[in-house]
């Protein structure tokens, strides 16, 4: 009986691979061993960074909550607590986007919440 090989699936296998490797540089695009390496980090850094993202953008809006509220005379904290209190529901996304794109709203939003 002859003897059975793999090839289509290894092929494919192999493909796979080297196609998730292209951009990379020297034999890691081109070489199987070397680009299986490359990739499979790859993925765990892919892995890993979706997690961080939510926590570097939240400290992006914060940042920039913070820069907006010092223009208004005011910090960080005591404009969060303030907002708090007066019982304004939002998040820091849609306060950062304010604070960049309408920075005259974000004044008089920090004029009401503080009055």
């Amino acid at each position: 009986m002859p003897r059975a090989t793999n090839n289509v699936a290894a092929r494919q296998r192999r493909k796979k691979i080297l196609k998730a490797a292209k951009g990379y540089r020297l034999g890691k695009s081109r070489l199987y061993a070397t680009a299986k390496d490359q990739v499979e980090k790859g993925w765990q850094y892919a892995y890993r960074d979706r997690r961080a993202k939510k926590r570097t953008f939240r400290r992006l809006w914060i940042t920039r909550i913070n820069a907006a509220c010092r223009l208004s005379g005011i910090s960080y904290s005591v404009f969060m607590q303030a907002l708090k209190k007066a019982e304004v529901d939002l998040n820091r996304k849609a306060l950062a986007d304010l604070a960049v794109h309408n920075p005259d709203g974000f004044a008089e939003l920090v004029k009401q919440v503080t009055a």
